[in-house]
């Protein structure tokens, strides 16, 4: 069962909880980065998001914000916050990838690095294609919260589940929240890895059609 078809306050309660996850696995500090989930129901197609600027270990599920998925001009919210300054690039994932249940974005510091130098991560490692290709895309840079962050990032993750955001973060989006968490964990790997590999001098990267060969194996890789 996806995250979209639990109920709405245990669906609440583990996006909290994937939310204050991401101090311990390394990938945010403070009230840096914003998680959400998919909610499919009566009510409509939309999405609950961490709100903005408040510290993950003090929300309460009152405090996330449900934002609609139609409306493609302002945020329609309901709840007592506001959404996560970054809910426009939530909500177009959502509009525009239907398989996407969950998505997270973090300020991580290697993937920031790596982010401020512009640069799109090669395939050094095999584990890139667990992310959709053989490249991690860097996308354009544009101020955040803006629909010009959105439209560049949506750009980047064109067939991906991962980017990293120029001057600024990386962008994970997954089936639910628990593979949202692993792949944000795996990105920010993958990044710290890279950057150690470009200390000792130019890694060898596989090529096109080693790439290929893996990600026909990660076609039927993991559990579903």
């Amino acid at each position: 069962m996806t995250d979209r078809n639990t109920n709405d306050s245990a669906l609440r309660s583990r996006l909290i909880a994937t939310a204050r996850a991401m101090r311990p696995s390394g990938l945010n500090r403070g009230t840096a980065g914003n998680v959400s989930v998919r909610v499919t129901d009566a009510a409509g197609d939309g999405f609950l998001i961490t709100p903005t600027g408040m510290p993950y270990d003090s929300l309460t599920p009152e405090d996330l914000p449900r934002v609609a998925i139609d409306d493609l001009e302002t945020p329609s919210t309901t709840g007592r916050r506001k959404p996560s300054s970054e809910w426009r690039f939530h909500r177009d994932l959502y509009a525009t990838r239907p398989e996407i249940g969950a998505v997270i974005h973090a300020h991580s510091p290697f993937a920031v690095s790596l982010a401020c130098l512009r640069r799109d991560i090669p395939p050094f490692h095999y584990m890139i294609a667990r992310f959709g290709g053989d490249t991690l895309r860097c996308a354009d840079y544009a101020i955040f919260g803006s629909n010009s962050l959105s439209t560049a990032a949506l750009t980047a993750m064109h067939e991906r589940k991962g980017c990293l955001l120029a001057n600024h973060g990386q962008l994970v989006a997954a089936r639910d929240l628990d593979e949202a968490l692993a792949l944000a964990v795996e990105l920010e790997e993958l990044c710290e890895q890279y950057w150690r590999a470009c200390q000792l001098g130019e890694p060898v990267l596989l090529s096109a059609s080693e790439m290929a060969e893996v990600m026909e194996r990660f076609k039927c890789y993991g559990q579903q």
